[in-house]
């Protein structure tokens, strides 16, 4: 199962479903790939970890530079942070692990938080439009992402609406020209997707 948020398990009503889910799982995991810089030190990380302990769940962290993503597979629930979604797609390929990520969505729970939502639809475009300098280190020329959902999600809407020039705009446009729909949600929203369905809550 696939669990796409804005800024992860952030409200009453996400943790109220998750909980429905966790009743008889034990061991979570946050990848911290993302936060390039802090990885386990990024200031999310301790929130986060708060949210997954308060579901009765042990928590550990995982990174894609340096570990295995076999080891993912010992975890229930796997929450992949946000940070660098170019980062985040570049080292996730090179780790070579969609094989396991597709199990994981199948067989787990795979909780994303912004960049770690936005790397698991088809392609990170629409991202490039209004961040295009977090590729700058990066220099990813392949912006496809991994297919997993069949959405494409915009987090941080209300926040970013007045951070970036044309927002609202720019996602219109987007719609228009790849004849597709985005899903803006907000902090403490989420979007489940259930094969090929999917539900907001």
């Amino acid at each position: 199962m696939l669990i796409l948020t804005s800024n992860g398990l952030s409200s009453d009503n996400i943790i109220k479903k998750m909980k429905e889910y966790c009743v008889s799982l034990s061991k979570a995991v946050i990848v911290t790939t993302a936060s390039a810089e802090y990885k386990e030190n990024d200031w999310h990380v301790p929130r986060l970890t708060e949210e997954l302990k308060s579901l009765g769940l042990l928590v550990d962290y995982f990174d894609f530079d340096c570990q295995n993503p076999q080891l993912l597979l010992n975890y229930d629930v796997i929450e992949i942070n946000g940070g660098n979604p170019f980062y985040l797609l570049n080292s996730m390929k090179k780790a070579n692990c969609e094989d396991i990520m597709g199990k994981l969505i199948r067989e787990k729970i795979v909780v994303g938080v912004s960049a770690g939502s936005i790397v698991l639809q088809n392609n990170i475009n629409l991202i490039a439009q209004y961040s295009p300098e977090l590729n700058y280190n990066v220099n990813l020329t392949d912006l496809s992402g991994f297919g997993f959902s069949p959405i494409e999600l915009l987090p941080h809407y209300s926040r970013f609406i007045t951070k970036f020039e044309r927002f609202e705009e720019i996602a219109k446009e987007y719609e228009t020209t790849n004849n597709c729909k985005v899903i803006r949600i907000d902090d403490g929203q989420a979007v489940i997707v259930d094969s090929r369905d999917y539900w907001m809550i």
